[in-house]
């Protein structure tokens, strides 16, 4: 304890003189206690480094040692000096170990930050942007919705990427400027939502966005980031406002529009001090499974209606022709039934992706 060693640096506590000098005196920590006019605790404590040589014990000791009061406060100073400077290393280089756990280029491929070259610096940037005091805030599985915490590494590297993701669309969204939270209006909207299945992204990205800030809520799109293991997250903001935020990592279109719906009816849930995330992953984070499958349902289900996806899969027969067909006669993306059909192992996922398209956020 009363010696401090880090890397190449090393820094002796005045206690770690003091124990050698007692040694050579060939006497018991408690019989110099005792000639120091302190008690033995208190010697113990400055011998093992948990205690300041103070100006009163330097004084005893120059006393006792011959020695001046300089000599030891010099001492206690350089101790204090080289411990800063330890503590300051350590941190600077958990700083850099959790930079490296991060996708630094999510950041600058999106003009979050500028890129630098110094890791350090990089490191301190995505603070900076992030409004965090340093990187191993991220580590908390706490910090923006309830991870599981872990000692597994690779657990480690998908909450702190999961969070930085959280933290960005979380910045984003309250940046955005939305109306009051309206569920009824937002419902009223849900059949112009469904039919931009069939639109293109560049149609219907500016309409989607119109709709969710008329209804309250924040709608942000992002790219995936490496090892954040999220699709997509609705989170309260306050209790009018809502954050429903999405990303490319599961690129088909019919994915899409499923996590979309998903996402609109944990809104619904309004659950306003839960973060519902959307992942595949469910090892990872806590989760309702209650609400996650009334999410599920209600995706499934307004997407394609019940009763007409049964009556098309008792037929047994499914081509490009007829996929199509339906698709069109319920007015939604061929993608989507498709996708369906994969899920649903009526047909392998090898079959008919052509009918499936990705979309890509940019």
């Amino acid at each position: 304890m009363n010696k401090n060693e880090y890397n190449e640096l090393i820094a002796f506590h005045p206690g770690y003189y003091i124990s050698e000098i007692i040694e050579e005196m060939e006497l018991t920590q408690e019989e110099f206690s005792k000639r120091l006019g302190v008690t033995p605790k208190h010697l113990s404590e400055i011998v093992n480094g948990k205690a300041k040589v103070t100006p009163e014990i330097a004084q005893k000791l120059s006393i006792v040692l011959d020695s001046s009061v300089e000599m030891w406060l010099n001492l206690q100073m350089k101790y204090d000096i080289k411990i800063t400077e330890i503590k300051i290393q350590k941190e600077r280089d958990e700083q850099i170990r959790i930079f490296k756990e991060l996708d630094y280029q999510f950041f600058v491929k999106n003009g979050f930050i500028d890129s630098v070259k110094d890791t350090y610096e990089r490191a301190k940037q995505i603070c900076s942007f992030l409004k965090i005091a340093d990187l191993a805030v991220l580590k908390r599985p706490d910090l923006a919705a309830n991870f599981r915490s872990s000692s597994d590494s690779k657990s480690e590297k998908n909450i702190i990427n999961a969070n930085a993701w959280l933290e960005v669309a979380t910045k984003i969204g309250k940046e955005r400027t939305v109306g009051e939270y309206d569920a009824q209006k937002l419902k009223s909207y849900l059949p112009e939502i469904r039919r931009m299945t069939v639109q293109d992204p560049s149609q219907f990205s500016p309409r989607l966005n119109e709709i969710f800030a008329e209804c309250g809520v924040a709608f942000v799109l992002l790219p995936k980031m490496k090892n954040a293991k999220i699709n997509g997250v609705v989170k309260w903001l306050t209790n009018s406002k809502a954050l429903v935020a999405m990303n490319d990592r599961m690129s088909y279109a019919d994915t899409f529009w499923f996590s979309l719906f998903h996402e609109i009816e944990h809104v619904f849930q309004h659950k306003t001090k839960q973060v519902m995330i959307s992942c595949n992953e469910d090892d990872m984070y806590e989760i309702n499974k209650q609400y996650e499958d009334e999410a599920d349902a209600f995706s499934q289900n307004y997407l394609i209606d019940p009763d007409d996806y049964a009556a098309f899969v008792s037929r047994a027969y499914f081509s490009k022709e007829s996929v199509t067909n339906f698709a069109k006669h319920i007015g939604i993306h061929p993608g989507i039934v498709v996708g369906r059909l994969q899920k649903d192992t009526l047909i392998g996922y090898n079959v008919m992706n052509d009918l499936k398209i990705k979309y890509r956020i940019s």
